[in-house]
């Protein structure tokens, strides 16, 4: 993920679409793709693999793009592309859920596992997620950071909540606006000494 570090604590759909800040793309390559599932493991169904491929990569951040568009679309209320929800079906038919059931001894146990390859695993886990957060009404409250360079979304828990993060953005804003105002003062103060 190179020096870049990934917004994360969104739900997972969020999470995802985050991973292409202003500054680069946190998914530019397997090694991109292994650290933020890492960062996400704790969410994900599936372990980390060791080795993850190029057409791994390259399924996830399909259903990345699908997912931006559409979520760009519905959170201000109109409809979205046909050709990305369609993209966002076939990414989890790719590798659908299946319920197994299993004894553990002493009762039946259901576990959810997916067939396929772990790209198509986890973009069909993913494109889920999105399909949940693209249904939920809460999607019309999601916010861009209005930090001047950040092109993050976050679902706000909190109305006047302004950064998609306080530690990130909100810090360097408000720094930026202390230096904006005492600006104009600062000159004339080193001119008398």
């Amino acid at each position: 993920m190179s020096d870049l570090v990934p917004l994360t604590g969104e739900p997972l759909a969020l999470d995802l679409v985050n991973t292409r800040p202003a500054t680069g793309d946190l998914l530019a390559t397997p090694d991109g793709l292994r650290d933020w599932w890492t960062l996400q493991a704790a969410r994900l169904p599936d372990e980390v693999p060791q080795e993850i491929g190029a057409e791994d990569l390259a399924a996830v951040r399909a259903v990345r793009e699908h997912t931006a568009r559409a979520l760009d679309h519905v959170r201000r209320g109109d409809e979205p592309p046909a050709a990305d929800l369609l993209a966002l079906n076939q990414a989890q038919r790719a590798a659908p859920a299946i319920s197994e059931l299993g004894w553990t001894g002493s009762a039946v146990a259901v576990v959810r596992r997916r067939d396929g390859s772990p790209g198509l695993r986890l973009a069909a886990c993913l494109a889920e997620a999105a399909a949940a957060l693209l249904v939920d009404p809460a999607v019309a409250t999601i916010r861009a950071c209005e930090a001047d360079d950040c092109v993050m979304l976050f679902l706000p828990t909190h109305p006047r909540r302004r950064w998609c993060s306080a530690a990130r953005c909100g810090n360097r804003m408000r720094v930026a606006r202390h230096y904006q105002r005492h600006k104009a003062g600062e000159p004339q103060r080193s001119r008398d000494r």
